[in-house]
């Protein structure tokens, strides 16, 4: 699979500089740029061909928001930082298709923007409960708040790609438990399989890929 490339973009220069460490480091990204949110930004999306925009919104996310929102229809999908919650939902109104703290690890930001490069919403935990759920018209809701706190933990384990034997010895339970887990998680979220469980989960803001 091709490397991303990632256009990092970011008001503040010390926040540019740290997101391009962190994301050179990481395998399968290529960071092809860095600009500032107040740049010329469909004129770098031309220049820097990115498969994805990492935006780091800052500690004051209202003042991004408008240049988020006049993004091209088809600029790459953008993974939002933000300092807490408080704006969430206005970067996810505004066309965000990630969410994540600013204060992310490198693992979860090349997961994030690998999930969103793939077109799934990515949330973080912490952010989800902030950003109402976007169903298209008809389609039943999960009944992602039937799922125990247990199966919560065995969701978050499937999506590392643990097989039941880890989960077992994570969690402390027997192989046969986390089956019954298992089951219960699919029947749930009306998935079919395990990787479907995982992407519908991680959906709903449930998991980050």
């Amino acid at each position: 699979m091709p490397n991303l490339r990632i256009l990092i973009i970011a008001d503040d220069p010390l926040a540019r500089a740290g997101l391009a460490a962190l994301l050179g480091q990481q395998p399968g990204l290529v960071v092809a740029g860095q600009v500032a949110s107040g740049s010329d930004l469909p004129a770098a999306l031309d220049a820097y061909q990115p498969d994805a925009l990492a935006w780091d919104l800052g500690w004051d996310p209202a003042a991004s928001l408008d240049r988020l929102a006049d993004l091209p229809g088809d600029a790459p999908p953008v993974l939002a930082l933000l300092p807490n919650d408080s704006h969430a939902a206005a970067t996810r109104a505004a066309g965000a298709r990630g969410l994540l703290l600013r204060d992310a690890g490198g693992d979860t930001l090349r997961a994030a923007l690998a999930g969103i490069a793939q077109g799934l919403v990515v949330l973080d935990p912490a952010l989800a409960g902030a950003v109402p759920e976007h169903r298209p018209p008809g389609q039943t809701p999960a009944p992602a708040a039937d799922l125990t706190p247990r199966e919560l933990q065995v969701l978050r384990l499937l999506a590392e790609g643990l097989p039941n034997k880890a989960i077992a010895t994570r969690l402390a339970i027997s192989e046969h438990t986390v089956k019954f887990h298992v089951n219960a998680i699919l029947g749930k979220l009306g998935a079919q399989s395990r990787t479907e469980a995982v992407a519908r989960a991680t959906r709903l803001g449930l998991v980050l890929l």
